[in-house]
């Protein structure tokens, strides 16, 4: 691992000691909104809405050059304008979600600040049948999970995702090797998982403290091919989090957290295969793991694209209950959910989506269910 983060600090050094001359920043604005309207029935729900709008909303900026030494120099932005909402249901306000720099070239890419790790960024997907309420990382959910469960509504909504991102958006350095022949890696190294400062002025921080997590590593690899007329992916990734201070707390801390994907994905013409894995002990010596499984099948006509995909999550019990957060579940929590949609691209970057998910959630004393409809649009510009 250490090779592999002097070898980036390495091409960082020698791209900056290259004599050359930038013709001009190329400046890039986009991003994307998401709109939609969901009708929710389920369990424990007579308190609670039905019919919502829901939305969210990014903003990217982009400036990028390419140097006369072949080196390509950008920064990057991300600004997510609905974040509140996913924290408190209140008013909204906007956050800085991604910013770093990247240098690239036929050396592979290096990035360089708040932007997720290499376990994330090479993970595979399954197909979904609407990206937004059921793939890697959706913004569309109304499904509440503990008050399903046991009749405690909990703060915002509880978002079924499977993105292997423990670091999330610490500040980090990752090194993503060129593509030969099919294959690729890439490798991250977060200084401060818990405590990194956020920009130049931010004060030292202490070091360790009980109860959060220091230094995290993380590689993976990814090989495409095309067998037979199936185009083939597969990858797998592995983060760890250290901890920082040997404190038994109720879900991190007591250990290092470890977190593995694995994943594989085909495609036959105009259908789609594929089938996803994470398991993340949530930094705990003993029980208390996730794991999740989903798979999913998807097939593209014209303008049209039809999805149905399943997920399971078993989040295991440990001292305090469930690394779930469902209040009062007694013993394992088990969450499974099936979705049926169909999307419509009606222009580029444009699409009109419909689905419907049933979810079923159980622990050692009691269980329930629910369902969501949802329509609605996602526009990139």
């Amino acid at each position: 691992m250490k090779k592999i983060l002097l070898c980036g600090v390495a091409a960082l050094a020698v791209a900056a000691a290259s004599p050359a001359k930038a013709e001009g920043i190329d400046l890039g604005l986009g991003g994307y909104f998401i709109g939609y309207g969901v009708y929710t029935d389920s369990d424990n729900d007579d308190n609670l809405r039905s019919f919502d709008f829901r939305k969210e909303t990014e903003i990217h900026v982009n400036g990028e050059t390419t140097l006369d030494n072949g080196l390509t120099v950008g920064a990057h932005i991300e600004l997510d304008v609905d974040k509140s909402d996913d924290l408190t249901g209140g008013t909204n306000s906007t956050i800085i979600e991604e910013s770093y720099m990247y240098l690239s070239g036929g050396w592979g890419r290096v990035n360089f600040g708040q932007e997720d790790g290499a376990s994330y960024l090479l993970q595979v997907a399954a197909p979904s049948a609407d990206d937004n309420i059921d793939g890697l990382r959706p913004d569309i959910n109304t499904f509440d999970l503990a008050n399903i469960l046991n009749g405690t509504p909990s703060v915002g909504s509880s978002v079924l995702d499977y993105a292997s991102d423990p670091t999330a958006y610490s500040n980090k350095l990752t090194y993503i090797t060129p593509l030969f022949n099919g294959f690729q890696m890439a490798a991250s190294f977060t200084p401060s998982v818990s405590d990194s400062p956020i920009d130049s002025e931010a004060a030292r921080v202490a070091d360790n403290n009980a109860g959060q997590f220091d230094t995290a590593y993380e590689v993976a690899g990814r090989y495409q091919a095309i067998f037979s007329g199936a185009d083939v992916t597969f990858g797998a990734g592995y983060a760890s989090l250290q901890t920082e201070a040997d404190a038994a707390t109720t879900l991190i801390g007591s250990d290092d957290q470890d977190v593995f994907n694995v994943g594989a994905r085909v495609g036959f013409d105009a259908f789609g295969v594929g089938v996803s894995y994470v398991d993340d002990n949530n930094g705990v010596d003993t029980n208390g793991d996730t794991d999740i499984l989903v798979v999913g099948t998807d097939y593209v006509t014209g303008p049209f694209k039809f999805g149905l995909s399943y997920y399971d999550r078993t989040d295991e019990a440990n001292a305090a209950g469930t690394t779930l957060g469902t209040t009062g579940s007694v013993g394992d929590v088990d969450t499974t959910r099936w979705t049926a949609g169909v999307g419509y691209q009606y222009g580029p970057g444009m699409s009109l989506n419909g689905s419907v998910a049933y979810v079923d959630i159980e622990d050692d004393a009691t269980s329930g269910d629910g369902f969501q409809v949802g329509l609605g649009t996602r526009v990139d510009f």
